[in-house]
């Protein structure tokens, strides 16, 4: 837990009834965050509900370009059209924002940061700093301790991804086509293109010329730029799963000389936010279950790769609300805080 600042802040919360919202609301009061006044903004659907937050409870009102004045940090997880719209007028109103879509992760002067690994970029923020991709976060906490000691030259990635990272609608439509499944009746999509329940499919945003899906070339992106790694070679393969939280990643890595298995498992086990999950033999791997509501990164299933003498392979969970979205969100609050950013 960090150490909580002498001072306290006006922040605003865009998208505050969303999943990644809610999580982020509940954060704030157990991670003690120095807050003085707190705005609650959504979309006109939303204005007027009532939320607990702690042992207040606030009022949402509609996000507009007017709802900044006087607020320090503005966090937006809204979408990324909401974020282009609005998060300019935050940032002239002197706010300093915090957006968890992807209207600006791969701009150059935006600041795209998981605390753990480029912590230092925030100094360059000009008002905006974006966090990375739900499972990008979990990835670089991973690849970045290896990649210091023993420098990377590629990556396979293959993500495995719950539903909660579409939304709300999205696990209401799994919760639904599993029951309708189960009853023997038939179910027909609408958040997805194909049943979810029972399935899975290799399809997260839409397919590009290529034939890779804009997150697969989006996670290339935000990798390299979070690493500070341009030529970094990477395959990237995104699949939803019928699974509510936790995002699961099987990364195959290819380092620049032979790293031992029982090396690699010595850097991750030292690394800030990740916990090892490695003893195959009794069954403790990472899952999305045990993700769930956790903090903290899990890796594990760490082998040589086969295919490749310098090359290890393993297995990555966390939760995507949590660490992959609203914790990410807050920590880069508190490293700005603490480094006299805001």
């Amino acid at each position: 837990m960090p150490k909580r600042s002498a001072k306290s802040f006006n922040i605003a919360v865009v998208g505050a009834t969303g999943l990644v919202g809610q999580e982020f609301l509940r954060l704030i009061s157990l991670r003690q965050f120095p807050f003085k006044g707190l705005r609650l903004l959504a979309s006109h659907r939303s204005a007027g509900k009532h939320l607990i937050v702690g042992e207040r409870e606030e009022v949402v009102a509609e996000a507009t370009p007017h709802s900044f004045e006087d607020i320090d940090l503005a966090f937006f997880s809204a979408s990324s059209e909401v974020s282009r719209e609005l998060v300019p007028h935050a940032v002239k109103a002197g706010a300093v924002v915090i957006d968890d879509s992807k209207a600006f992760r791969l701009e150059p002067e935006c600041a795209l940061v998981v605390p753990e690994v480029n912590a230092a970029d925030l100094a360059l923020h000009k008002g905006i700093t974006a966090i990375p991709n739900c499972e990008v976060t979990p990835l670089v906490m991973t690849l970045w301790p290896l990649h210091k000691v023993n420098p990377i030259r590629r990556v396979i990635v293959d993500t495995y991804q719950a539903v909660s990272g579409t939304g709300a609608s999205a696990i209401q439509e799994l919760t639904q086509q599993t029951q309708a499944v189960l009853d023997g009746n038939k179910v027909s999509p609408h958040v997805y293109p194909h049943q979810i329940a029972f399935n899975v499919f290799p399809h997260v945003e839409p397919f590009l010329g290529s034939g890779y899906t804009r997150e697969e070339i989006n996670v290339i992106g935000e990798t390299r730029k979070i690493m500070h790694a341009p030529e970094l070679k990477m395959s990237v393969t995104c699949a939803r799963v019928p699974v509510f939280v936790g995002h699961s990643l099987a990364v195959h890595v290819e380092f620049s000389k032979p790293f031992p298995v029982d090396d690699v498992q010595s850097v991750l086990h030292d690394a800030p936010g990740l916990v090892l999950h490695d003893e195959p033999s009794v069954n403790l791997y990472p899952m999305p279950l045990t993700a769930a509501g956790r903090d903290e990164v899990f890796v594990g299933r760490i082998r040589e790769d086969l295919s490749e003498p310098n090359g290890v392979a393993l297995w990555i969970a966390g939760d995507n609300l949590r660490k992959g979205a609203a914790l990410n969100a807050i920590q880069i609050a508190e490293e700005l805080i603490a480094r006299k950013l805001v």
